[in-house]
């Protein structure tokens, strides 16, 4: 039998191209833009990844533990304060109570070569989403062929004269395929555990951070958007004979 050259040398490259770390996460520009959410392949029954964040505490943006199901001191502190039925203990809870944001895996229509990418949201955004996946007139937006693209329209508080920015979305009315591009399909299921992505604070360390804010009484309210850092990821192009048959190789091994 020949050996087949070039498929040595397309693993070759592969195994050289050299592992740089970008920003993984995506984020609409002032506009409109068109993505696809996709099966997140670490739980194919539910593209929506719900993370819980203290935004600024102690100047610092830190996941917390509870997102995985385990003890975190921050917020049981906060709910002893609520416990007191104080007023102003309240008030003070809600600051140390982490902020849920909502994930879902998508590709950007237009780069799709820059692979999977994860956007975040806030909760009306997640509430208009899971509207639209209820809904039996549309459904399991990110099924590999039948499924359907989101139109995100991103606007500046600049642009709408308040003090916030808004997102506005739309699903498509026309049903497609993810790609017919196999090397998409590829990229398609390259996704890392997205919990992964954040630095994670251990409990000790948190009782810490919470014992320090106890004696200065500071406490940030800056909300901005984690940064992480990943691995780019790269593919070969080659086209799919049949999409769905391809996807499903794809994501079930």
């Amino acid at each position: 039998m020949a050996i087949d050259l070039n498929a040595i040398r397309n693993r070759l490259n592969s195994l050289q191209t050299k592992v740089t770390k970008t920003d993984n996460l995506w984020k609409p520009q002032p506009g409109k833009q068109q993505v696809r959410i996709l099966p997140y392949v670490h739980n194919p029954s539910n593209p929506f990844i719900e993370l819980y964040f203290h935004f600024g505490f102690g100047g610092k943006n830190i996941i917390s533990p509870s997102s995985f199901g385990e003890a975190d001191p921050i917020l049981e502190f906060a709910e002893k304060l609520k416990a007191t039925g104080d007023r102003n203990d309240y008030q003070l809870s809600r600051k140390l109570t982490p902020k849920m944001r909502t994930y879902v895996p998508v590709i950007v229509r237009g780069e799709e070569s820059e692979g999977v990418k994860f956007w975040g949201f806030g909760k009306n955004v997640y509430q208009e989403l899971l509207g639209f996946f209820a809904d039996p007139d549309y459904g399991d937006l990110t099924d590999p062929v039948n499924g359907r693209d989101v139109t995100v329209e991103f606007k500046t508080a600049a642009e709408l004269g308040k003090t916030y920015p808004e997102t506005y979305i739309r699903v498509k009315p026309n049903t497609s395929a993810i790609s017919e591009d196999k090397a998409v399909l590829e990229t398609a299921k390259d996704q890392i555990v997205l919990g992964d992505m954040f630095k994670k604070v251990s409990y000790e360390e948190m009782e810490g951070m919470l014992k320090e804010w106890l004696d200065t009484g500071e406490v940030s309210d800056k909300k901005e958007e984690p940064k992480v850092e990943v691995k780019e990821t790269t593919t070969a192009t080659s086209p799919a004979s049949n999409v769905k048959e391809a996807f499903d190789d794809l994501f079930n091994e």
